[in-house]
């Protein structure tokens, strides 16, 4: 079952409203419908939720995290950190404004939506320092790193990291759904400590891929591997590291395989 069923299933038993639900949960009505809905409204596909707005859900509903996440859809992609159809459909200020203005009176709404045009016609008059070297930056693009991942012992992130980063656009690829900073040396030679990884989210990787791997709550960049038992392991390419073995007794989640990687020149 998908999560958006879960959060229907409780809105039914409860007789609680879309909004009602946002309210408890701190997750936007509008990507609550969209959960409920399971598609991603840019481009039609099942939606993709984080693991902060499963945290969310598991707390509103009164599941734990775990039960929660186990008994999601196995096949269910679940991205580590939050996602940009999230992003943009958790502003808080923007929530606030919408729910504010929707409470005026209609002559009040219109001083609103005017007050609203001439802020947006006064800020797109504003000729910004990037408009001025458009010549130095024309051939970078900026985007968000927003997980860290350890070439080493395994990394915590407790927080969404949403690092601020200007990537050189032809070494950035076609397709990706996030990014990831690197901290280690285990995978060295071919991954380097603060390389970028450019990740495809998925929950399988290939044996012999270079993936990404929570283990008991750490993240790491491995190459999956299988030794000749038949017993599934995280193999790191700097030979000064050992292999983590996977068990049933360890928690593991696949994020995702790395499809390319960026380094500062």
């Amino acid at each position: 079952m998908h999560l958006g069923k879960y959060i229907k299933k409780y809105r039914d038993t409860n007789n609680l409203s879309m909004a009602e639900f946002a309210k408890e949960s701190g997750i936007s009505k509008a990507y609550v419908s969209i959960l409920e809905k399971n598609r991603d409204p840019r481009n039609g596909k099942e939606i993709i939720p984080s693991i902060p707005i499963i945290k969310k859900v598991s707390d509103t509903i009164g599941i734990s995290f775990d039960d929660l996440l186990n008994s999601l859809d196995e096949n269910q992609i679940v991205a580590l950190n939050e996602t940009k159809t999230e992003k943009n459909l958790t502003s808080s200020t923007l929530q606030k404004i919408t729910s504010t203005s929707s409470q005026l009176e209609q002559p009040r709404q219109e001083k609103v939506l005017s007050f609203a045009n001439e802020q947006l016609e006064e800020q797109n008059n504003v000729i910004s320092m990037f408009d001025r070297k458009v010549e130095e930056t024309e051939n970078y693009i900026t985007d968000y790193v927003e997980g860290l991942v350890a070439a080493g012992l395994g990394a915590y992130q407790e927080d969404n990291l949403h690092m601020e980063v200007k990537l050189r656009a032809d070494d950035v690829p076609d397709k990706y759904d996030t990014i990831a900073k690197v901290a280690g040396n285990s995978m060295e030679p071919l991954i380097q400590d603060n390389d970028l990884l450019f990740i495809k989210v998925s929950s399988q990787v290939d044996m012999n891929d270079i993936g990404i791997f929570q283990v008991n709550g750490k993240n790491f960049v491995k190459k999956l591997k299988r030794d000749y038992d038949g017993a599934w392991y995280l193999q790191s390419l700097n030979k000064s590291y050992e292999e983590i073995y996977l068990s049933e007794n360890d928690n593991i989640r696949t994020i995702g395989e790395v499809v390319d990687i960026y380094r500062e020149s």
